[in-house]
């Protein structure tokens, strides 16, 4: 063997070497590379397994998620009914002028707050100069009357005249002392006073029956207006009208002082109230009665027409678990509470029971002290089905 085989051989030798090295060095490396993805895979399935909803105390704030505490509740159980806001017509005026006339001044407008006895507007009525020019007359009557009774007495004590002048003369100042006040009575009675004063003889100030709203006007200056004309309409919107249609069913339960929460559709202003009125008839189309709850309505945040919501109350209780009504979710037909844990939030099924407009009762899976979602609760389950689908693919 010459020196040119040798080297073809010892360069074969290296290469298969070489070659050997390389196969056993790659076999050694793949276990090494994969085992970490393994245990990645585990990881991922122990982190999807452990039912936990990440989120950290900065994203909870970002999110809008309110964290409450579970515990004992006092729950009024109710029945809901449609209702409209109405004026008190207990306190609701239509104000007359009671005579006749034309329209002299007009000093209050349609919304203006007006107090007891503001003058509204004024008329020049015929009929009330005539009563005050009758009681005028009446009283120079009483006053001739008074004189003559006076010299009847003097006459009388000295003996000039007899005693039954005396008497005649003073039942003629009775008589005349009556017609005066059934006059005085009559412009009492068409609110023009006893008096022939405010502002002339012939004028009638149409003054407001009590503290109050005007809510409908109808006088102009100059226009004539009769005794029954309804110039004014005018409120006390302190108090205010709920009225509630109750079907037929329900009546039983519907009764006068029952406690009931009413709720504007408009926004979420509540207010307490109490029945104050059951109809006892039922309409024979709509199979329903009508009541009335009276609301206190200081502001006038409850305007008549204001579409509402009645609580009629049927019931109070105490339970020693409950939570926000926000706070309960569906789950695949599960419901549950998402309850606060260090990592985030856990779906927690549980079993409810009674239940208000606020805070329904949990029968099992919270304790008293535990912690939830009670606002944002949707965020969490929206999360909670992203999670859910990148598990699947």
């Amino acid at each position: 063997m010459n020196k040119q085989q040798t080297r073809i051989i010892v360069i074969m030798l290296a290469i298969a070497l070489a070659l050997a090295a390389f196969v056993l060095l790659r076999d050694r490396a793949q276990p090494a590379t994969e085992e970490p993805a393994e245990h990645a895979e585990e990881k991922e399935a122990a982190h999807a397994d452990d039912g936990v909803i990440h989120f950290t105390p900065n994203q909870i704030t970002v999110a809008g998620i309110t964290v409450a505490t579970a515990g004992p509740k006092h729950l009024d159980t109710f029945i809901r009914m449609p209702g409209q806001i109405a004026l008190n017509e207990d306190r609701t005026a239509h104000v007359t002028p009671r005579a006749a006339g034309s329209v002299r001044d007009v000093s209050a407008d349609l919304g203006q707050q007006v107090r007891k006895d503001q003058v509204l507007a004024s008329i020049a009525s015929a009929d009330i100069a005539g009563q005050r020019g009758a009681l005028t007359a009446a009283q120079k009557r009483v006053d001739y009357a008074r004189r003559i009774v006076a010299t009847e007495r003097t006459l009388w004590e000295e003996k000039i005249t007899a005693r039954q002048d005396l008497l005649k003369a003073e039942q003629e100042l009775t008589e005349a002392e009556v017609a005066r006040d059934t006059v005085r009575q009559q412009l009492q009675a068409l609110g023009a006073g006893g008096g022939s004063g405010d502002g002339g003889a012939n004028l009638l100030a149409i003054r407001a029956p009590f503290d109050g709203i005007i809510v409908e006007k109808h006088i102009t200056l100059g226009e004539v207006v009769g005794a029954d004309t309804r110039v004014f309409t005018l409120t006390d919107l302190s108090t205010v009208w709920a009225d509630v249609v109750v079907p037929a069913r329900d009546l039983d339960i519907v009764r006068v002082g029952t406690t009931a929460v009413i709720r504007s559709i408009a926004s979420s202003t509540t207010a307490p109230g109490k029945v104050s009125f059951v109809s006892s008839l039922v309409g024979e189309a709509s199979r329903s009665a009508k009541a009335r709850v009276v609301l206190a309505n200081p502001g006038a945040a409850w305007r008549p027409g204001l579409a509402v919501n009645v609580d009629i109350v049927t019931g109070s209780s105490d339970v020693p678990v409950a939570v926000a009504r926000e706070a309960i979710q569906t789950v695949d037909t599960l419901q549950v509470v998402y309850k606060r844990v260090k990592e985030g939030f856990i779906a927690q099924p549980v079993s409810t029971g009674r239940a208000d407009a606020r805070f329904i009762e949990i029968t099992a899976g919270l304790s008293p002290g535990d912690t939830y979602a009670a606002g944002g609760s949707f965020t969490i389950k929206a999360e909670q089905g992203k999670g859910e689908a990148s598990h699947e693919h």
